[in-house]
């Protein structure tokens, strides 16, 4: 049961009534089993933005990564004992044959303003995947560039994202993508359907620009800048982007 959810968390953050209906199982016990894969520190949980009455789970799979790694070398001192061999990196494919054509992967992040979260996160991946993958960023109600969003960025990762402009997700709807991942709860019930039915993921973080989440200012994008760090590189083996 609890593999059962790591796997269907491993595709994006989800409420209890997604994880019941996945599952199809009483959700005193998907419940139950939630509570012991967050007391293992495999599993997250935050109220949701666009209805307090929710609560979204994500896996932790930094913790995930180190609990295999660990559980390998218990297993033999040969499997993971440097931390490598689970690490995102090692999940993707290795180079391809001279000549082989590997087509570029396009990756859109929504959330409401298009003015922190979802530009910070198309930074990110474009400052890890290259070329290789094409990363664009929009909002339901898009605003200008928050100050904070440009200098974690700078400061933190040497990435000028001063040039932003926000742009409103319909204007995009009818372009392809790969995968559509929105970032706030609220752009997740307003994001509109994509051409070619791309992959749809959802992560929630809260708005570092509203004080969701304990933390205000510079403090809060720091915050929301390491956590898409994290995710991404958790991404890159999913879009095999070695």
């Amino acid at each position: 049961m609890r593999w059962r959810l790591v796997q269907e968390l491993a595709t994006g953050d989800r409420r209890v009534r997604e994880l019941v209906a996945a599952l199809g199982e009483p959700q005193s016990l998907v419940s139950y089993h939630l509570r012991q894969l967050r007391d293992a520190g495999l599993v997250a949980s935050r109220r949701s933005s666009h209805d307090a009455r929710d609560t979204y789970y994500r896996l932790d799979l930094a913790s995930c990564s180190a609990a295999l790694s660990a559980a390998a070398a218990a297993v033999h001192p040969g499997l993971g004992s440097d931390g490598t061999a689970l690490t995102p990196g090692s999940l993707t494919p290795g180079p391809q044959a001279d000549g082989e054509h590997k087509p570029s992967r396009r990756v859109l992040f929504v959330c409401t303003g298009n003015s922190g979260r979802s530009p910070i996160a198309q930074a990110l991946l474009a400052r890890r995947a290259g070329p290789r993958v094409q990363a664009a960023s929009a909002g339901t109600h898009p605003k200008p560039l928050h100050p904070d969003a440009v200098a974690v960025m700078r400061d933190r990762y040497r990435v000028d994202i001063s040039g932003h402009r926000p742009v409103h997700v319909e204007s995009l709807a009818g372009q392809p993508f790969d995968y559509v991942i929105s970032l706030c709860d609220k752009a997740r019930e307003a994001c509109p359907d994509f051409a070619g039915a791309p992959g749809r993921v959802h992560w929630s973080l809260p708005d570092p620009a509203s004080g969701e989440g304990g933390l205000a200012g510079y403090a809060a994008f720091e915050r929301t800048a390491s956590e898409l760090d994290d995710r991404i590189q958790f991404l890159l083996p999913v879009l095999a982007v070695p």
